[in-house]
């Protein structure tokens, strides 16, 4: 018998709203458990890779982390500094850092470009505002990720229409199974 992992959803910066597909998978599933950052608008790093450490931590089966955004980024500080070895990681419209030119996610820069000691998927659009297509490939290459173009989604948020983004789903079961 095999133990079904945790679901842990990362949101990034300003949090995921109600309409947000990580909203919507949490809603569907009381077993997705929500990575409780103190302060969503005033994101520091060590804050948020303690906090998502602590929460890995606390889970007592293995776990799976859904990140978007600035959420990738903190899996990947989190995984240089910790290597924890979780399940996997499904990381969603990761945010150029270093390009971004917001100060308010500029503790979290530069963004770690070591490979994750575990599976990992990289998902990004072609027109996504906060990283280009290539630079969000140059990140799967780095995390030794496998690497997913979603065409032209934007961000890949509730402003992108994809609602609870069926598509999405399918690629976590690439890591859940």
């Amino acid at each position: 018998m095999t133990t079904e992992p945790v679901v842990l959803i990362q949101p990034g910066y300003e949090n995921s709203g109600p309409e947000h597909w990580q909203s919507l998978w949490e809603q569907a599933n009381p077993d997705f458990v929500r990575v409780e950052q103190a302060d969503w608008d005033a994101p520091l790093l060590d804050d948020w890779v303690r906090t998502l450490d602590e929460t890995v931590r606390a889970q007592t089966g293995p776990v799976v982390i859904v990140a978007h955004s600035l959420g990738c980024a903190t899996v990947a500080h989190w995984a240089a500094r910790h290597g924890v070895v979780i399940q996997g990681a499904l990381l969603v419209a990761p945010v150029d850092i270093d390009n971004a030119g917001l100060d308010a996610i500029s503790t979290f820069a530069p963004v770690p470009l070591a490979p994750l000691p575990f599976p990992s998927i990289v998902v990004a659009s072609t027109d996504d505002p906060w990283a280009t297509i290539e630079r969000a490939r140059r990140f799967a290459d780095a995390w030794g990720s496998d690497f997913v173009d979603a065409g032209p989604l934007g961000h890949l948020n509730s402003a992108s229409g994809v609602g609870d983004w069926p598509a999405g789903r399918e690629i976590l079961k690439g890591l859940t199974s």
